[in-house]
């Protein structure tokens, strides 16, 4: 642990003389008030959100921030190893005790540090919401830990890849692709799959009540099998940010079996949800993914809803992080016969 601390220190001494950290800092928290003031006077001028202006404030805030800072981190980070190695001071940690474990992990905290200090900059604007009410404490701790969670891993894959690859542009371009890939990419895959799994089923309509009679109202359908497919779109972090968010109070759903032939399926009716909040809303959207296609559809009946779905994404997003982590960890081992074309210890 000394030595990762040691390598930490080192990178962060490096990042604060050089002095263009804080300009990017001073940049990253004036674009952050802008859009918080923007999205405040947007909200004044909207009707009937008297009462959800602060969890619309703060879901829109979290998600922007989330949004820009997958932007920012891969820059801060992609080029801390291949960049070394070309100025020919990664050679000097090479030949000294400490481990390449330790290079590795110092880098990773020192960049995951300087991304936790640009999402403690938000600090203030986090505050203004929460005076505007409706944000209680719990889902500002438990955004926080997540959303810090999330600039870990983007860290972690841009660490990777400044291991593996020699030259810095090369790994910067990969690293934003990587993000690409977890944002954009995984709706584009999610879409594409489940568009190639639709069914075509016979779907019953049931009107009021619980007896129905068998074979009344049968429909054929294209049925979309989301449940199938949801996990692409788990890794998303922005789908992650807004399931890991706690829900604000709900009115429990009222439940009822509906028999159709010699099959009963168990519907649950919502109540309405009450005010506006983006994160919620991405929440739901994505928890039904996760409930399988409904048998009948009637008045007032919707599915039972999934279950959650951000421990997967998240489970794998830290995965992946891991294994990146282990990429750089390897790589950074002193080579004893033959070093990788245009690579030098020195």
């Amino acid at each position: 642990m000394k030595g990762i601390l040691t390598v930490a220190r080192l990178e962060l001494t490096v990042r604060i003389r050089a002095g263009r950290w804080r300009w990017l800092l001073a940049g990253w928290f004036v674009v952050l008030v802008v859009f918080t003031a923007l999205l405040r006077v947007a909200l004044s001028n909207a009707t009937g959100l008297d009462g959800d202006r602060g969890t619309v404030m703060y879901g829109g805030l979290q998600l922007f921030l989330l949004g820009l800072a997958l932007l920012v981190m891969p820059a801060l980070t992609a080029q801390s190893i291949n960049g070394d190695r070309e100025r020919g001071t990664l050679g000097v940690l090479q030949v000294t005790e400490l481990s390449a474990f330790d290079i590795a992990a110092g880098k990773l905290l020192a960049a995951w540090g300087t991304a936790c200090i640009f999402l403690l900059v938000s600090a203030p604007l986090v505050a203004w919401s929460m005076v505007e009410g409706g944000v209680p404490v719990i889902r500002v701790v438990t955004v926080t830990f997540v959303v810090a969670l999330l600039l870990g891993v983007i860290c972690a894959i841009s660490l990777g890849l400044s291991a593996l690859l020699s030259r810095g542009t090369t790994s910067s371009v990969l690293s934003y692709l990587c993000v690409f890939g977890l944002t954009v990419g995984t709706l584009i895959l999610f879409g594409l799959v489940t568009a190639a799994t639709t069914q075509t089923r016979v779907v019953h309509f049931s009107p009021p009540g619980n007896n129905v009679p068998a074979g009344c109202c049968n429909s054929t359908e294209n049925v979309e099998r989301t449940d199938l497919t949801w996990w692409l779109l788990a890794p998303n972090p922005f789908v992650v940010l807004a399931d890991a968010a706690p829900v604000t109070t709900q009115q429990p759903p009222t439940c009822h079996n509906v028999t159709t032939g010699a099959s009963t399926s168990t519907y649950c009716t919502y109540p309405a949800q009450n005010g506006v909040d983006p994160l919620g809303d991405i929440s739901r959207s994505v928890r039904s993914l996760r409930a399988p296609p409904a048998l009948a559809v009637g008045p007032n009946l919707s599915p039972r809803r999934g279950g959650l779905v951000w421990p997967y994404g998240l489970g794998f997003d830290v995965l992946l992080g891991g294994f990146m982590l282990t990429v750089a960890t390897r790589r950074l081992r002193t080579p004893r016969r033959k070093l990788a074309r245009g690579v030098r210890l020195a």
